[in-house]
């Protein structure tokens, strides 16, 4: 499987363990796509919800997508800062069609001062239950915390300074 190529405008869709659609970003911008690694860029894109709903983010946005690893990440560009959103997740698989992985409920906010802050247990709770998660599922996401809050601590990937700024840049030349 090879990824997206780079200057392609692609779709991104969240799954649920379950197999349900959950979420649709309409499109995104490949600035790196290889077999293990999609960067892509997104600004007031299209984003619909699996009750139908539609709304339009607010800002520029980089994110990060790896074939190995259970997270990816969101770094949105605001007025006094890059907040990163992080969805515990499935590796990406990429098609045609779309860049695709299931959305594990569980997520962590960093803001620009790198403090984080793990949300939405209750949800992967109940979801766990009702989607009868298996026991190394949850092994395997909670390493992948542990992993993720390393890079955050240690300004790794996408949490790196210039991560951001280098890829936005790239981005601009594309508009």
């Amino acid at each position: 499987m090879a990824g997206p190529q780079s200057g392609k405008r692609i779709e991104i869709q969240s799954y649920k363990h379950n197999g349900r659609l959950h979420r649709v970003w309409e499109s995104t911008m490949v600035l790196k796509g290889t077999r293990n690694v999609v960067i892509g860029a997104n600004d007031r894109t299209r984003v619909t919800e699996s009750d139908g709903r539609i709304w339009v983010t607010r800002e520029p946005a980089i994110c990060y997508f790896h074939s190995k690893l259970w997270f990816n990440v969101i770094g949105m560009l605001r007025q006094d800062g890059v907040y990163y959103y992080c969805n515990i997740s499935s590796p990406f698989v990429y098609d045609e069609e779309a860049l695709k992985y299931i959305d594990y409920d569980l997520d962590i906010k960093v803001f620009p001062d790198m403090t984080f802050k793990l949300l939405d247990e209750d949800e992967y709770e109940q979801h766990k239950r009702e989607m009868n998660y298996p026991r190394v599922l949850d092994r395997i996401l909670y390493n992948n915390i542990d992993t993720l809050v390393r890079w955050i601590r240690q300004r790794k990937g996408p949490f790196s300074p210039e991560f951001i700024d280098q890829w936005y840049e790239r981005y601009l030349t594309y508009r």
